[in-house]
């Protein structure tokens, strides 16, 4: 469950959703499509059952704050808390009593809080400045729960210092050795087909705001290999890519490398295959990955 408390704001993916929203909307986007966006954007999350509440409780206060709350998102955290369903989930993992009552009491005010009427929409801030945490070509590794090592090498590094994201591909490394540079170039990409994954590579911008906050410890930079494609943030779509690309706060390529192995081992891997040299050198032409 990562990080979690009993205050409804202290869980990773509570943290990951709310800062994604305010992302948008201190930028000037609407709070309906935001909510739109973000639901499509972050479903793994609702597929995992010890977050998915956090989820719309996050989507349910952001949207309170800005007078936006929808009827439909404020039901399903109704029903979450009336049907005790998150205090279920905390027992399983094993709460102790007086953290549940306090869960129970946080949950209560919270949904007294959004049945209550906000005077005024938050205000939109100015956002702050930022610098890219990684630089185009860098080589990313972490250490997964089998004990092995995986890798993630950063595509693309947005300059604009109000978004400052990095456009980072996971890949297939799976190795009891430290990955070495010469590993990260001969690698495949990581497509995924767990869950509700529909072979899609794992390609995805990672927003700058969390990262040293939460994920830094999780991340070793080894090194750079050479990124020779130029690719545009505002390519939302992935047109001419090889892949389409996904936004998020958290900096999760660990986990979706976890899940897709852990997953594998009852089904079979993808057939479709992406490698690190189709999305860093111009070579040769590829034949386009759908």
């Amino acid at each position: 469950m990562g990080t979690w408390g009993t205050a409804i704001k202290d869980n990773d993916a509570f943290a990951d959703i709310y800062s994604e929203f305010y992302e948008l909307y201190n930028k000037g986007g609407q709070p309906d499509l935001i909510s739109k966006q973000i639901t499509e954007s972050n479903w793994e999350i609702l597929e995992i059952e010890e977050e998915k509440h956090s989820f719309w409780f996050a989507l349910a206060l952001a949207q309170w704050e800005t007078k936006s709350l929808d009827p439909k998102v404020l039901e399903i955290v109704e029903t979450i808390i009336k049907t005790e369903a998150d205090i279920k989930i905390w027992s399983d993992l094993g709460a102790t009593e007086k953290d549940i009552d306090k869960r129970k009491e946080t949950l209560n005010k919270f949904l007294d809080k959004l049945h209550s009427d906000k005077p005024k929409a938050k205000p939109r801030h100015r956002p702050k400045l930022k610098t890219p945490i990684f630089m185009t070509g860098d080589c990313l590794i972490f250490r997964m729960r089998n004990g092995n090592y995986g890798g993630a090498i950063v595509l693309a590094t947005d300059t604009n210092p109000e978004t400052a994201n990095n456009l980072v591909a996971t890949t297939r490394l799976n190795q009891t050795a430290k990955p070495t540079l010469k590993d990260f170039e001969k690698s495949e990409i990581l497509i995924c087909n767990f869950a509700k994954w529909n072979d899609r590579p794992d390609v995805c911008w990672y927003m700058p705001d969390l990262y040293f906050k939460d994920y830094s410890d999780i991340y070793e930079n080894i090194g750079k290999i050479d990124v020779d494609f130029v690719y545009d943030p505002t390519n939302y779509m992935g047109e001419n890519y090889l892949f389409k690309p996904s936004w998020t706060g958290g900096w999760r390529m660990n986990d979706n490398a976890e899940r897709q192995f852990e997953s594998e081992l009852s089904k079979p891997k993808p057939k479709k295959k992406l490698t690190t040299r189709q999305l860093t050198r111009k070579n040769k032409w590829w034949k386009i990955f759908k």
